[in-house]
């Protein structure tokens, strides 16, 4: 599993990279920081792209769910980003566990997904 994270704009905007399969151990790197920008700033903006993605193992499935229910309504946009087919169900699939606003771009389009969430 490979993540990087790169928080951007004062704070409100995080960017995720993740490839291989997130696990649990992942999100134990990803939630504290996003936890952190979400205490200091309010609502944020994300942009999560996968390159060569596997999706997520049984624990990071679990973490996932219960960072989303206690986060509900601390995402302003979501951006996601990837390669495949089923990467773009991803962005149907996550609209009933927030009430951020969520779109999806190939990853051709990661210029244009890095910019959306930023826009007022």
């Amino acid at each position: 599993m490979s993540l990087e994270l790169n928080e951007i704009a004062q704070g409100r905007y995080l960017e995720v990279h993740v490839s291989g399969k997130l696990d649990r151990e992942t999100y134990q790197q990803l939630v504290p920081l996003a936890e952190e920008q979400i205490n200091q700033y309010g609502k944020i903006r994300v942009l999560f792209a996968m390159h060569d993605f596997h999706g997520w193992d049984a624990g990071a499935l679990w973490e996932d769910i219960k960072f989303d229910t206690k986060h509900f309504r601390d995402f302003e946009r979501i951006a996601i980003v990837g390669e495949r087919k089923w990467e773009r169900g991803m962005a149907v699939f996550c609209k009933p566990f927030t009430t951020a606003s969520v779109r999806y771009f190939d990853a051709s389009e990661l210029e244009q997904a890095r910019k959306w969430p930023m826009e007022e």
